[in-house]
């Protein structure tokens, strides 16, 4: 699986962005497809994520601000960021997980970075 992602920038605060991830080789199997970010010093953290059926889970930070979606046909993910804030601002990564029985297979994009200006 191969993932490359769009939509990074500088926005001021109370901006909108939209990130997409494009998916390609073995997309069949993937079993959800989520946005992390990681900010300068801080570990990377879950932002959202979204199932291959459809559900959705999100960090509390970003609940009522951004909403993960997906577009099978494309086979892209969605992350449509509003009301940004600088705290929002560090390099998003978009992520795929293929689950065979136990074994477990991460895939990662290359990130883009995400500015919001205060």
């Amino acid at each position: 699986v191969q993932l490359v992602e769009s939509g990074g920038g500088l926005v001021q605060t109370g901006g909108s962005l939209r990130l997409s991830c494009a998916a390609s080789g073995s997309i069949f199997s993937i079993n959800a497809m989520a946005w992390y970010r990681q900010a300068p010093g801080k570990q990377r953290e879950l932002v959202a994520e979204i199932t291959s059926g459809g559900s959705t889970n999100y960090a509390e930070s970003v609940k009522g601000r951004f909403t993960i979606s997906r577009d099978n046909g494309k086979n892209t993910v969605f992350l449509q960021m509003i009301s940004l804030k600088p705290e929002d601002t560090a390099v998003y990564y978009c992520h795929a997980l293929r689950l065979f029985g136990i074994q477990r297979y991460d895939y990662w994009g290359q990130g883009t970075q995400v500015t919001v200006s205060s």
